[in-house]
C-alpha cells in the first residue's frame, strides 16, 4: 500500500427513512428521497448484511479488507497494542433526514457483549453541519419511567407519547451532541449531521408509524422486545443535562466571528474513550499568508465542508481538497498538513478514532 491520503468514493444506500439530497448535493452521490445516509471511512456493515455499508477504496478494494491484511500501516503501532487490529474503532456517516427519524435506543457494550457478542455497544455523536430554522433534536426521557410504561407505549405504538417524553432542543451548524449508549433519542428532519460512533449498527426502535419498516419485526436487534427494551438507560434528564452533552455552535469563534482555534474540539471531554471529532479551519491571512492546521500521524476521516486546499503528509505524498471531499489518511502516510489555498480558506470536521492513550470507556 503507498502510504498516502485518498479521496472516498460517495457510499449511500437505501434506509428506513426519507432524505439524502444534502449529502448528495454536497457529495456528488445520488441523493435522496430514500438515501438519508452515507457512511464514510466504514468497517462496519449494516446490522445482518455481509457488504452493505463498508467502504470501498478508490481502486474498489474494501477499506475493511486493507485495514485487516495490515492493520499498523492503517492504524498504528500504538492504536493496535491498545483496541487491536480488527476494527478501525470509529464508523463516521453523514445524515441527511427528511423526517423525524423514531425515538430508538443503542445499547451498551455490556448489553451488547451479553446479548449480541459483540466488543462495542453504540455510543455516538453529531456535529451538525446545516440546520434548517427550528430543527431539534431529543435526548433522554423528561421524567422517570417504568419498564412496564415504556413497554406499554411501544407495544400501543405511541409514537405522541414516546416524542413528548424526550428532552428536547434547537440546533444550528457547528454544534456538537454527545449521545450515551442507553439514552433515548431522536434527530429532527432539516438538519445534515457528521455521526461518529462506535463501530456498530445496533438501533432498537421505541416507535416506527410512518415509516419504512416493520418495527413489530426488526425493531429489537432479533432480541424479542422483552429483552431489547432492557438496553434502556431510564434516568430521566433535564435540559441542563443534555446542554452538558453539548458543544454549542457560539463557543468556537470569538465576537468578530472568526474561529477561535483552527482545530477546535466539536464534542464534549466524554466522548474521548469512544471517538473524536473536531472542527477544522485553515484560513488565510489578507495578505496572501495561506492558513494551514497541522494533524499528528493516525487514521484519520476529514470531511470537507467549505473552501479549497490541499493536505500534505510527511511521508506519503498529498493531495488537493475542495467542498464535498471525503478524506482518508492513514497512519503510514504520518504527520499531515491541512492547508488553504493563498488567501484563501478550507473547513471541515476531522473525525478519529480514540487516542491510544484515551481513558477506559466503561465496559
Amino acid at each position: 500500500m503507498r502510504p498516502a491520503p485518498l479521496l472516498l468514493p460517495p457510499n449511500q444506500f437505501d434506509h428506513f427513512y426519507r432524505g439524502g439530497d444534502r449529502i448528495g448535493a454536497l457529495r456528488g452521490g445520488p441523493g435522496g428521497p430514500q438515501r438519508p445516509e452515507e457512511w464514510v471511512g466504514s468497517a462496519t456493515t449494516r446490522f445482518g448484511e455481509t457488504e452493505q455499508g463498508l467502504s470501498r477504496l478508490p481502486d474498489g478494494s474494501f477499506l475493511r479488507e486493507r485495514v485487516l491484511a495490515d492493520p499498523v500501516a492503517w492504524l498504528g503501532q500504538d492504536h493496535v497494542r491498545r483496541y487491536g487490529g480488527d476494527n478501525v474503532e470509529i464508523l463516521v456517516k453523514l445524515l441527511d433526514p427528511g423526517q423525524r427519524l423514531p425515538v430508538h435506543v443503542h445499547p451498551q457494550r455490556a448489553f451488547a457483549r451479553e446479548h449480541l457478542g459483540l466488543a462495542h455497544g453504540k455510543t455516538e455523536a453529531w456535529v451538525v453541519v446545516e440546520a434548517d430554522p427550528g430543527a431539534v433534536v431529543g435526548l433522554g426521557f423528561r421524567r422517570a419511567v417504568s419498564p412496564e410504561e415504556v413497554a406499554g407505549l411501544v407495544s400501543a405504538h405511541d409514537s405522541a407519547a414516546l416524542v413528548d417524553l424526550c428532552v428536547t432542543r434547537s440546533v444550528r451548524a457547528g454544534d456538537g451532541v454527545l449521545v450515551p449508549s442507553g439514552t433515548p433519542h431522536f434527530i429532527g428532519e432539516g438538519v445534515l449531521i457528521v455521526e461518529v460512533q462506535e463501530p456498530t449498527d445496533l438501533s432498537i426502535l421505541l416507535e416506527w408509524d410512518g415509516f419504512a419498516v416493520d418495527g413489530d419485526r426488526d425493531g429489537h436487534l432479533g432480541l424479542g422486545f422483552d429483552l431489547a427494551l432492557r438496553a434502556l438507560d431510564l434516568t430521566p434528564w433535564t435540559s441542563a443535562d443534555l446542554e452538558r452533552h453539548l458543544v454549542p455552535a457560539e463557543s468556537l469563534v470569538d465576537a468578530a466571528g472568526r474561529a477561535v482555534s483552527p482545530l477546535a474540539a466539536a464534542l464534549p471531554a466524554d466522548a474521548e474513550p469512544y471517538f473524536r471529532a473536531h472542527h477544522v479551519d485553515a484560513t488565510g491571512s489578507p495578505d496572501g499568508d495561506a492558513g494551514c492546521v497541522d494533524v499528528p500521524a493516525g487514521l484519520a476521516v476529514l470531511l470537507v465542508l467549505d473552501g479549497a486546499g490541499r493536505v500534505d503528509t510527511t511521508d506519503g505524498g498529498g493531495l488537493a481538497v475542495e467542498r464535498g471531499d471525503a478524506v482518508l489518511v492513514p497512519w503510514c502516510a504520518g504527520d499531515w498538513t491541512l492547508t488553504a489555498s493563498a488567501a484563501g480558506s478550507v473547513r471541515g470536521v476531522l473525525c478519529r478514532p480514540p487516542a491510544p492513550d484515551a481513558p477506559e470507556a466503561p465496559r
